[in-house]
């Protein structure tokens, strides 16, 4: 089925079809590089520098002999998890700033949430890639010379191969992108009051969680299932909520209204 989209050229009209008019709010999401790919890979470049740095310092400085257990809190350092937050903030605040220019475009809001999806995963295509690839130079340098993990995944065993790294962060990309897109659909449509309700349930929903694990003694399960799982099991669990965040996303949207 095809519409007549009045906002391509003035005073032409021309036929759209359903694919293209996603692919067009994917376009706008995606139309300033600098927020969405080089400012982020930019500030994990410094991060990275600096991180490197504080390894240097810290293995000049003690004795060879005690390196191992020294370093191992500075080597499992977590630095690199700023980009899977700033892509949270990323899709945040695409959706709240796009969503009404979208609309004013003639965008349908189904035709929003596809093409807000399409370039999430997009997006968390192209950083699973650069994060992979950061992993295999790690690996290939032996930590960059000094054991220093930065881009690998902790825990996770390279006999599994790095399809198998690159899965892992993908499915993290695409758990923070959707997690967003969900609470950005809630600002849009309630604003800060919507937000703020969103949060508590969501902390009532896992203090609950916490409290029936406790009460009912499951701690031991839960930490059974979990190693079981592994790091691909449980990144490839996060998939689950992803989705949940893009449907309630999308259901949101559906009746949001853009305000000034």
């Amino acid at each position: 089925m095809s519409a007549v989209d009045l906002t391509a050229t003035p005073g032409r009209r021309t036929t759209t079809t359903a694919a293209s008019r996603v692919w067009r709010v994917t376009r706008l999401l995606t139309a300033n590089p600098w927020t969405t790919v080089w400012l982020p890979l930019i500030i994990m470049s410094i991060i990275f520098v600096l991180t490197l740095g504080i390894w240097w310092l810290v293995s000049a400085s003690i004795d060879p002999s005690t390196a191992g257990e020294s370093t191992d809190g500075v080597r499992y350092n977590g630095a690199s998890s700023y980009i899977f937050v700033y892509m949270l903030v990323v899709a945040v605040q695409s959706v709240n700033l796009v969503f009404p220019l979208a609309l004013g475009y003639g965008s349908t809001r189904r035709a929003f949430t596809l093409g807000a999806g399409l370039a999430f995963v997009l997006l968390s295509l192209g950083y699973s890639v650069v994060m992979t690839l950061g992993a295999w130079l790690e690996q290939l340098t032996g930590g960059w010379g000094i054991g220093g993990i930065f881009f690998s995944t902790v825990m996770f065993d390279t006999d599994a191969g790095w399809i198998a790294q690159w899965w892992i962060y993908l499915c993290w990309f695409v758990f923070f992108f959707f997690t967003g897109m969900g609470f950005a659909s809630v600002f849009v449509r309630w604003k800060a009051t919507g937000l703020v309700s969103a949060f508590a349930v969501l902390a009532l929903l896992l203090l609950g969680a916490i409290a029936l694990v406790t009460l009912t003694d499951n701690w031991p399960w839960v930490w059974e299932v979990l190693s079981d799982a592994g790091t691909l099991g449980i990144a490839s669990a996060l998939l689950v909520p992803a989705v949940v965040a893009a449907a309630i996303g999308h259901l949101v949207l559906r009746r949001a209204t853009p305000r000034g």
